[in-house]
């Protein structure tokens, strides 16, 4: 019988060492019989897990949405008295951005308070969880011939277009000059706040 020299070789294999989950020690603990105290030590360890991997998904998907931003134009003007001015309107603002961010499992969100002066929220939500949001305030636009509700909603429409534009970094082709009227009026205070789905906030 001929030897061809490939006798009693043995193959040597590498096995790729797989990173330690949480989900798989808790799956593990529960097998050996642990007690509630170490399960939900472990349970405590998944869900800041799962909060950092949702956290790192958010801003993966944010790089690769603004890699490849929406064009947003301004498709309103306005003219009163000798006020004249162009901006994007709310609708184009939102339909363009939102669309570009549901691509990457993102999605936008507004709430509104009002004290003495109106608040604005807009928050960005990944689909894991993770969210980030910001915060504009600004007292209610009475230029022109605005009548209280309307003096409310110009503000209320003008806070969501921007807080949009911030919280995502974008603007608008040459940004829209109808800040001027509410910065001619009153002051903007503006304050940015990133809160993410496991409560910490960083101002």
């Amino acid at each position: 019988m001929k030897n061809n020299g490939h006798k009693n070789r043995k193959a040597l294999v590498k096995i790729k060492s797989l990173p330690i989950m949480p989900a798989n020690l808790i799956d593990q603990a529960i097998t050996s019989g642990a007690d509630l105290e170490k399960l939900e030590k472990l349970l405590i360890l998944q869900e800041r897990f799962e909060a950092n991997e949702a956290k790192k998904a958010y801003h993966r998907a944010m790089t690769a949405f603004k890699a490849n931003p929406p064009d947003i134009e301004k498709d309103r003007k306005v003219k009163f008295l000798n006020v004249k001015y162009s901006h994007a309107s709310l609708a184009n603002v939102t339909k363009k951005i939102n669309e570009a961010l549901s691509k990457h499992g993102l999605s936008a969100s507004w709430s509104v308070t009002q004290n003495n002066n109106i608040s604005v929220t807009c928050k960005i939500t990944h689909e894991q969880g993770y969210s980030e949001e910001t915060t504009i305030t600004a007292p209610a636009d009475s230029t022109g011939s605005k009548n209280v509700i309307q003096a409310i909603g110009s503000t209320i429409s003008y806070l969501e277009r921007y807080s949009i534009l911030a919280l995502t970094g974008l603007t608008t082709y040459e940004m829209d000059n109808d800040a001027n009227n509410v910065n001619n009026a009153n002051n903007v205070v503006e304050t940015t706040i990133k809160v993410s789905s496991d409560g910490n906030i960083e101002i």
